[in-house]
């Protein structure tokens, strides 16, 4: 019997031993996935494939819910859904996809018990907590910004979201100054959109924004054409400077889809962005 019971019980732990090396196992699979993806220039077919993609990962935290690399790739994967294709066409759909995102980023950076106490406290508190991360939460601390900025910026109505913007900025300011190539200069992207974007009544900075625009530039060559989406839609349209919103939405319209074939699927997403923002031009200027 004592056998019978031991057996029973290392056939068991073996089991559990082989679905988490087939587990884990699935992250190299999804980081060729996520490539491949990205280099893609048929947004049709990224429609299609994107949204069973993200059921699939939310399986696998499912079954691995502690995983950070499948919650990175959630939180990467609805950012891009939301982007791509519902922010232009369903505002509620994108918000509810944003604050997804978001959520599976948050459940890696609240294993920082500094962190977690500190989320709900004062600005001060929450600074000095972000400060207590490592270069190696970048990836989680991008994307859940990231998702978390674009919640706010496209319900400017929420009162209490709006307050949350300055811990927003926190956790992209430590990208930047932890990793500033990460993500193509995203950090700089994100927090000069914010400054351009911010009247200057409520701490906004035009030129702060140009300066941090031009270092995102620097980063990534000006292959990442949602880097110049973001300039003339913020900044130049801050600033009222038609001259250099044109230029920069021809700069997009102009631009093979090669010059940066590991984002290619974000500079077709740019390049239909730019479409749509130049069509609007009457009622920005």
């Amino acid at each position: 019997m004592k056998r019978i019971l031991l057996l029973t019980v290392v056939v068991f732990l073996f089991e559990g031993c082989i679905q988490t090396i087939a587990l884990r196992s699935m992250g190299g699979i999804l980081d060729n996935g996520m490539a491949a993806f990205n280099e893609e220039s048929d947004l049709q077919l990224v429609h299609e494939a994107l949204g069973s993609n993200l059921k699939l990962i939310e399986g696998l935290i499912k079954s691995d819910p502690e995983n950070e690399q499948f919650l990175i790739f959630a939180a990467q994967g609805y950012n891009a859904y939301a982007l791509a294709f519902c922010e232009d066409d369903s505002v509620e759909r994108a918000r509810v996809f944003y604050l997804r995102a978001k959520d599976y980023g948050m459940r890696i950076l609240i294993k920082n018990k500094e962190f977690k106490d500190a989320f709900d406290g004062e600005i001060t508190q929450f600074r000095d907590a972000v400060k207590t991360f490592g270069k190696e939460d970048v990836p989680a601390i991008f994307w859940t910004a990231l998702s978390w900025g674009s919640y706010i910026n496209i319900t400017r109505t929420d009162v209490a979201g709006l307050a949350d913007l300055s811990k927003v900025s926190a956790l992209m300011e430590f990208v930047a100054d932890k990793d500033s190539s990460f993500y193509y200069g995203g950090a700089y992207m994100f927090l000069a959109a914010i400054e351009a974007s911010t009247p200057r009544t409520l701490g906004g900075n035009p030129d702060k924004s140009k300066e941090l625009f031009k270092k995102c530039f620097a980063v990534n060559g000006g292959k990442f054409l949602m880097a110049q989406f973001y300039y003339a839609k913020t900044y130049a349209v801050a600033t009222q400077d038609q001259q250099l919103f044109e230029s920069l939405l021809k700069q997009i319209e102009d631009a093979s889809l090669d010059i940066l074939p590991e984002a290619r699927v974000v500079n077709v997403i740019a390049k239909k962005k730019a479409r749509k923002l130049l069509a609007q031009s009457n009622e920005l200027f």
